[in-house]
């Protein structure tokens, strides 16, 4: 039987490696025919910029009110966030302590079943005197994580038929901000 197995698989294997050969070297006719009239021209490359930079600077920022909830955030929201220490690059401050730096709520996911926690996406940082394209596009917030709790113990009472099917109803934590929670985002001063 075991024998059987490997031929079968291995007879598989060589047919679908077959098929995608064979596929490889027909041409799509239809991307020719659109592409035909068209002028395709390749990216401009920038010669000029250093693909080897890593030069990163983290930002420290909390929140100005504190976030109870998730459910009191509203995708396309702006949060206030305060900057919490100076921020140098080459012994020159280059944002100050107390500047206000804004965000937008981008995506919410409200929490769910078998202890999968809510979580908050807040994204297009904005700092007065800092270009955003230099900054980290987005910071992600997650609840509680029940799950690594709820899975095991649903396991586990799978023996006694219903019960496992009980810790369903286990929800996951909310999204909590609060003002002496300390988030930190990415200041890149060498990104064009």
């Amino acid at each position: 039987m075991n024998r059987f197995l490997k031929t079968f698989v291995s007879a598989l294997m060589m047919t679908a490696f077959l098929a995608n050969a064979s596929f490889a070297l027909v041409e799509d006719e239809l991307v020719k025919e659109t592409l035909s009239a068209e002028n395709v021209q390749k990216p401009e490359t920038h010669t000029t910029y250093n693909y080897e930079d890593t030069d990163v600077v983290d930002i420290r920022l909390s929140v100005l009110e504190d976030i109870k909830n998730e459910k009191y955030l509203q995708e396309g929201q702006i949060i206030n966030f305060r900057v919490v220490r100076d921020v140098k690059y080459n012994g020159e401050v280059v944002i100050k302590r107390g500047t206000i730096a804004t965000a937008r709520v981008e995506t919410i996911i409200t929490n769910g079943m078998n202890g999968i926690p809510a979580s908050v996406v807040f994204g297009d940082f904005r700092i007065e005197g800092i270009p955003w394209s230099k900054l980290t596009s987005n910071y992600e917030k997650y609840g509680f994580d029940m799950s690594l709790l709820v899975y095991p113990l649903k396991w586990a009472l799978t023996i006694l038929p219903p019960t496992g099917s009980f810790t369903n109803f286990i929800k996951g934590g909310h999204v909590r901000l609060k003002s002496t929670n300390i988030i930190t985002i990415q200041y890149h001063p060498n990104w064009l």
